[in-house]
């Protein structure tokens, strides 16, 4: 490794560890999701379990709590929940390369530990135009990365893509490798197909999926193309969507087709798109099959030109728990938690059957906590029902079951610091019971309905004191059949 280029990573290693160390023990730092020590990351990258191993890369600015030149922030695991921060994996620093190291994904080539990634170079000074490249780095040991010789190891631009090409997405076939690209076509974002024997030649195989002029926006990021219960799930990040009601009401999106891909004529037919996750904070999602055979996906907990609070503290950004995907008999996709986050429960602080719930009553604290409950509705007076967390001083975060509008709704407006943003809204599906999974960290919310039929991610930025979790029921009673509180333990391995 060029010393230079072994010193860049040392020095950003450096910084990025000093500060962390002064902003641990702040307030809206998360005790189980990956984040980085100190300043930002954004999109997840290079998923994957290599020699027993979970590893996970992110898109890192080691030098601010601003988005900057891209690294390649690293962390690993043995179980997916506690992690351990490894030195930056990747700099900017190649001429192909040197104003980013932007996403892409991991693949295990012969017992070599193989990161694909797009170089990213600004063409002017008010980074409008650019230039993305695809490359290569190498690593035997997990940890220290080598760029490949060859680089960049496709730099040829289709003429069905444009500049903004970029994202790459591998995996392997048989004796084939294949790649999927993020690109756009006159203002419409689409998804690009290539095809490889060795990971640095790669023949073109055409477009794969595009917007053909619906509300699908102009560049569709971080594809990801995988089987899944024998269909074809295409998971893409489209910017430029327009909000429809209560359909794609963030900045950018997430979401997915279920369809059929012919590896013969390289061909892909979906159906409609599916917005993935309903919260406030849900992006550039990625996905990896483990050694168990589990698809695993984690994204990205934050959402562009947003109020980010912990800047104050020196760090912004983070990552969602893992989560198991599967398909629905309606062919939906389901995200649960892993089940290994179950060692992160420290002790029980509730357990409740059978209790009634008329107005509100409250159950518990909790700052990091797990909730599970289920509801038992029986009376045809009820009109609405859920479960208050952080709750303190003019500030709490409500999920809401209305069982009038048959919608499920976030509410973050008085979750505190950097809250707002409006109602997160999913439909409820009409049913006797509703059952609910719930992640609290010290500034994020996760919520997993009825199985996983609908999942909302938000980042909540409240008090410490305020820490109240309530249950409430609005024209009627609902009864709790149970409920179950964790307060959970810390998640991360500092080095």
């Amino acid at each position: 490794m060029d010393k230079q280029y072994a010193d860049k990573l040392r020095e950003a290693d450096r910084i990025v560890s000093e500060k962390g160390t002064k902003s641990s023990k702040l307030g809206y730092r998360l005790g189980y999701h990956i984040s980085s020590p100190s300043n930002w990351i954004n999109d997840p990258n290079g998923l994957i379990q290599f020699n027993g191993e979970y590893h996970v890369f992110y898109q890192h600015h080691p030098f601010s709590a601003d988005w900057g030149p891209m690294y390649w922030g690293h962390v690993k695991s043995k179980d997916l929940v506690h992690w351990e921060q490894l030195p930056p994996a990747l700099a900017p620093y190649e001429e192909y390369d040197r104003d980013g190291c932007f996403s892409g994904s991991a693949v295990n080539d012969n017992g070599m530990l193989t990161l694909i990634y797009t170089g990213n170079v600004w063409l002017d000074e008010e980074k409008k135009e650019l230039k993305q490249v695809q490359c290569l780095a190498r690593s035997k040991d997990g940890i220290t990365f080598i760029k490949e010789k060859e680089n960049p190891v496709l730099e040829e631009i289709p003429l069905e893509g444009s500049s903004h090409f970029r994202d790459p997405k591998v995996w392997r076939e048989g004796t084939a490798w294949y790649m999927v690209l993020g690109s756009q076509k006159n203002g419409m974002g689409n998804v690009l197909l290539y095809k490889s024997h060795n990971l640095l030649e790669w023949e073109y195989c055409g477009v794969l999926a595009e917007n053909k002029g619906e509300n699908l926006g102009y560049m569709w990021e971080c594809p990801d193309l995988f089987e899944l219960h024998g269909k074809h799930i295409l998971l893409i990040s489209p910017e430029g969507m327009e909000q429809e009601g209560p359909l794609y009401a963030n900045l950018k999106q997430t979401g997915y087709f279920v369809g059929e891909f012919n590896e013969q004529t390289f061909s892909y037919t979906d159906g409609s798109f599916i917005e993935l996750d309903k919260g406030h904070d849900f992006y550039a999602a990625q996905t990896f099959l483990d050694d168990s055979g589990r698809r695993i996906l984690i994204g990205w907990m934050d959402m562009w030109e947003q109020d980010m609070p912990s800047k104050s503290d020196g760090w912004a950004g983070a990552l969602t728990i893992p989560r198991v995907l599967s398909l629905s008999k309606e062919g939906r996709l389901l995200m649960n938690p892993v089940a290994e986050l179950e060692s992160l429960r420290d002790f029980q602080t509730v357990s409740m059957q059978d209790t009634i719930i008329e107005d509100e009553i409250t159950i518990g604290f909790g700052e990091m906590a797990e909730i599970a409950a289920e509801f038992c509705i029986d009376d045809e007076a009820l009109e609405s029902f859920g479960i208050k967390v952080r709750c303190g001083e003019n500030e709490e975060t409500v999920l809401k079951a209305d069982l009038n509008s048959l919608k499920l709704t976030l509410d973050r407006e008085r979750s505190g610091k950097g809250g707002g943003g409006g109602l997160r809204e999913a439909e409820l599906t009409r049913s006797k019971t509703l059952s609910v999974h719930l992640f609290l960290d010290r500034s994020s919310i996760e919520v997993f309905i009825n199985g996983g039929e609908t999942v909302m991610t938000s980042r909540i930025y409240p008090d410490k004191e305020s820490r109240g979790i309530r249950l409430f029921a609005e024209g009627g009673k609902v009864n709790a059949r149970s409920v179950r509180v964790w307060d959970l333990k810390e998640g991360y391995i500092k080095r």
